[in-house]
């Protein structure tokens, strides 16, 4: 995924291809069915598959850094994205997380990494990577694949505070444990 609604690729013999999109719609779909054929064309499904829709700006997102996210999540159902079982799309809350605080399934943990503020990405997540064999009552039935379509809206970098000799101080020094995040330590919209 590329500025500007261009994606680009390498084909078997790794020559470079470039494709140019009418709309950032068109290049999300594309970059969507990109991660569901790769899905379904792995013979075992072992890890998580991403693809990025919106790189974003800054730096990526590594563990100990909090994000606020908003997502959406399908089973996978009949080679694609079926039923939704959760989103906070249309609520008033995004979802607050530290990555690498083990407070949600491994794949988002794994899929998230080195995303950027404003950063949207496609994630498909298999079973041993979510909620396993035993699923979730009700919504998630045992055993189940998981799509994600997550977007970070908001970013506090662990690594953001900088010392008064100007030498960057990270909070995992503190002797202190931080506080629980309020808005006001996140970068703005």
């Amino acid at each position: 995924v590329q500025p500007n609604n261009y994606s680009t690729f390498y084909d078997d013999q790794r020559q470079n291809w470039s494709i140019m999109f009418e709309s950032e719609k068109a290049a999300m779909d594309f970059s969507k069915q990109v991660c569901i054929a790769k899905c379904n064309s792995s013979p075992v499904l072992d890890s998580v598959l991403y693809q990025d829709l919106v790189l974003g700006e800054g730096q990526g997102v590594e563990g100990g850094d909090s994000l606020e996210i908003a997502y959406t999540g399908w089973l996978f159902q009949n080679n694609g994205p079926g039923q939704v079982f959760d989103s906070n799309v249309n609520k008033d809350k995004l979802l607050r997380l530290k990555l690498g605080s083990g407070k949600v399934i491994k794949g988002w943990e794994e899929g998230m990494m080195g995303m950027k503020k404003g950063g949207r990405r496609y994630l498909i997540i298999p079973p041993a990577w979510a909620y396993g064999a035993q699923g979730v009552a009700g919504r998630v039935p045992p055993d189940s694949t998981l799509v994600f379509e997550v977007e970070v809206r908001r970013v506090k970098l662990v690594k953001e505070c900088s010392g008064s000799d100007g030498q960057s101080v990270s909070s995992r020094d503190s002797p202190a444990p931080s506080p629980v995040p309020n808005s006001d330590g996140f970068s703005a919209d």
